[in-house]
This record gives structure tokens, sequence and C-alpha cells, in this order.
């Protein structure tokens, strides 16, 4: 339905929009089929559903973002202080950015503006287990998933040392830098990461991580980022169910 510019400005006031447009200047939306099979640098509009926050510096927010059809990153999207405070999960946003792959990461990058529109959702988790090692784990990529009934296995480090987890990849951090852990099912095993920016030291996940001991059975919930494979960024960590 098409509103006067008038009251298209006067809601986008009201939400803190950073512009408004009238709806005949608004730019067509880019379906997530259309967003995932364009060439990078092609440029697209998206409306997507905040689903965590991970990082707000130099006026520059990075999102994991989620809408009923598939997930979306938004990296380094120019963004007030104060309107990254409104950005609270289930948060519908549009955002105008050109499609990027980084390491096999697929996001959306160069945003100018994030539009604050009225709507919510909150996504569930799917869960992704028996599709690890497995090529349709992809179409998961950036989505809230889990990964359920997996066992703690021992990481060592350069001294042949074993631990359940480590401070950075190579252990050579400490606390407030990112976890990394190795968990197995069916006999492979698979690491995952607590991004530090996106959960921090005094997160409850963060504190369940260190907590872990080698042989531990666990159900976990996180973002499936990804890099240079699967990198699953943990949310939850908890006893399996």
């Amino acid at each position: 339905m098409k509103k006067s510019g008038i009251f298209a400005l006067a809601l986008a006031l009201a939400l803190g929009t950073l512009t408004a447009y009238a709806a005949d200047e608004a730019p067509a939306l880019t379906s997530y089929a259309e967003y995932i099979e364009a060439e990078d640098d092609t440029e697209v509009t998206v409306e997507t559903y905040v689903q965590a926050k991970q990082s707000w510096w130099d006026n520059k927010a990075t999102l994991y973002t989620q809408n009923e059809d598939g997930a979306i990153f938004i990296y380094n999207a120019a963004c007030s202080e104060e309107d990254y405070e409104k950005l609270v999960p289930g948060q519908k946003i549009r955002v105008t950015g050109y499609k990027a792959t980084w390491e096999g990461e697929i996001e959306i990058a160069d945003v100018q503006e994030i539009e604050i529109l009225e709507g919510e959702f909150i996504a569930e988790a799917v869960d992704v287990t028996a599709l690890l090692g497995k090529d349709e784990l992809i179409d998961h990529q950036n989505a809230l998933v889990a990964f359920k009934g997996m066992t703690v296995e021992e990481k060592k480090d350069e001294n042949g040392e074993g631990h359940a987890f480590f401070y950075k990849y190579n252990n050579s951090g400490e606390q407030g830098d990112d976890l990394y852990f190795d968990a197995s099912i069916d006999g492979q095993t698979y690491t995952f990461t607590v991004e530090s920016y996106l959960c921090d030291k005094d997160s409850e996940v963060y504190k369940a991580v260190e907590a872990l001991n080698v042989g531990d059975v666990i159900d976990m919930e996180g973002f499936l980022y990804w890099y240079q494979g699967p990198n699953p960024h943990i949310t939850v960590v908890k006893a399996a169910e």
C-alpha cells in the first residue's frame, strides 16, 4: 500500500531512521534467493531482522540478521551509537549495500544507512547436527542453528598439553580473547568458537566453555558463521538433554 511522503517522513522520524523515503522512492527489495544468487559487488536492498549484534566501532555496526527466508550477515554498516542501541533482537531493519564474499562468508558490506522499521521476528535455532561435514550445511550459513549431543574433545597445544578449550585458535591468548573448542559426534570432530565481540568474558556462554571438561556431552546454539568453511559462533552451551 502506498503511503504519502509526509506520512513516510513522520514514521521515519518516529522510528529514528537515518533516511526517510517516500513510497515511490523506496528501493526495490532483493529477495533472499536473489541475494544468494547475485554476483559479488551487486547492490542489494533487504528487509531483515536483527538477531544479535557483534560489534559497534567507529560508527559502524556488524549484525547477525535473519528473516523468514534466510540469514544475512551485515558487516560494518554505517550506524550511530544512538541507533545501535535501538537494534535489539527482533528489530526489523532495511539496508542497502553490496553483496560480498570473504573467505567463504557471504555478507552485505558498504551499507550507508540502517533504516529502522516496524516489525519483529526472532528466529528459532534449527538443529543441523546431522549436516555436519556435509555440503548442505552451507544452506544455513549465518542462521541461528543448534548442535546436539556432542562430546568435548581434547585440544593439544604446541607443547603437547591437552586442554578442553583454547584462548585464541592456537592457545596464544588469555581470558577475554576468542575461545576455541572441539566437539565430536559419530567419530568426527569439529571446531567451535565463542566470538569475544559477540559474547564477552562475562557472558554465560564464555564462562560455560571455560568450565568444560574433555568428555562432557553438550548441546549448543549459535550463528553459523563461515571462514574457510563452517566456523560456528556459539552463543549457548549446556549439558546435553
